[in-house]
């Protein structure tokens, strides 16, 4: 675990200067929107004097460096001729709103948190209803029919799945007709509501995959030597099948599960998009459009990388518990 742990800090780093040196060294030029909205003409002068300021003039292992220590320390960050007073752990400031990116990214971080977690119990629990089902139906016109559906529906891509609910069940039809994020500490019935479509279609569209993945791991441990003996001590089918099958199959879908968590944290881009839910992913896809805003991107980056490396720390931790042959320690 400490090993795990050594190397998931080494990734957010490796995963944070990429995105930092990318857009320091890369053909934009993250001073200019700076300097073409700060008021006035954009000389060559004045964009010098603000890359000057925003430190990049300097090579960029001491830049990165720089945005490091505020992290843990803070720092006082200057955005064209203003300076900034950053606490930490300081991601900068941001360039459109000149507010702390911390405490932009904490307005976002609840939405797309809540879009993940609703999202996955759909998809988790539809995905491995289902391929229980075709696992103890193997063979059957019903297995054929559940992984023929799942065939068809992961063929459409996802976007368009979601596009096609947002027009047809809240345009149209208004049966969802209030879709998007409200506070849960405003009300928690409307914070629900709102939330409802996006958690089913993320819910539809992902539960495919783990139907065929849940069917192709029971079917392979039915065959076991353990399940024939336990059938043949007289043991129900019901109880064959989830206390000794599921059981054994659900280690490796329990790794799928956390990698995929972890990326639907890392930004839900699509569901917040397109159900106008002013989340991570979305703020993040706002920040690449021209003008670029840097900060909001390296900590979007740096937040992702978090996500999929707790979500993997938690999958090695729920192994010890799953499969009797791991040990943590």
């Amino acid at each position: 675990m400490v090993r795990r742990l050594l190397s998931s800090f080494i990734v957010i780093l490796l995963a944070s200067f990429a995105v930092f040196a990318i857009f320091y060294l890369g053909p934009s030029d993250p001073a200019r929107p700076v300097c073409e909205g700060a008021g006035g003409r954009c000389t060559q002068e004045k964009l010098e004097r603000i890359q000057e300021n925003m430190g990049l003039d300097k090579p960029v292992l001491k830049a990165y460096g720089e945005f490091m220590g505020g992290v843990v320390t803070g720092r006082d960050v200057v955005v064209g001729s203003t300076s900034y007073e950053c606490d930490a752990p300081c991601l900068g400031i941001t360039f459109a709103t000149k507010q702390e990116v911390t405490k932009e990214l904490g307005k976002r971080l609840v939405p797309t948190i809540l879009i993940a977690i609703g999202g996955s119990i759909v998809y988790l629990t539809i995905g491995v209803l289902i391929g229980l089902l075709a696992a103890a139906r193997r063979g059957t016109a019903a297995d054929r029919i559940m992984v023929s559906g799942t065939l068809i529906i992961s063929s459409i891509p996802y976007y368009l799945v979601c596009l096609m609910a947002w027009i047809f069940l809240t345009v149209r039809t208004n049966a969802f007709p209030d879709t998007g994020y409200f506070p849960i500490t405003d009300n928690p019935l409307k914070t629900f509501g709102g939330l409802l479509l996006p958690w089913l279609v993320l819910g539809i569209a992902t539960a495919p995959a783990y139907a065929r993945y849940t069917r192709g791991q029971m079917v392979e441990t039915l065959g076991d030597d353990y399940i024939r003996t336990a059938k043949a001590k007289g043991l129900t089918g019901r109880k064959v099948l989830l206390k000794h099958g599921l059981r054994a199959a659900i280690v490796p879908i329990v790794t799928i599960f956390g990698l995929d968590f972890g990326a639907l944290l890392a930004g839900t881009i699509f569901t917040e998009f397109i159900f106008e839910i002013d989340g991570m992913g979305f703020w993040g896809l706002r920040a690449i459009q021209a003008p670029q805003d840097l900060p909001i991107i390296t900590a979007t980056v740096m937040v992702g990388a978090l996500f999929i490396v707790v979500s993997n720390l938690l999958v090695d931790i729920a192994y010890g518990f799953l499969d009797p042959r791991v040990r943590i320690g």
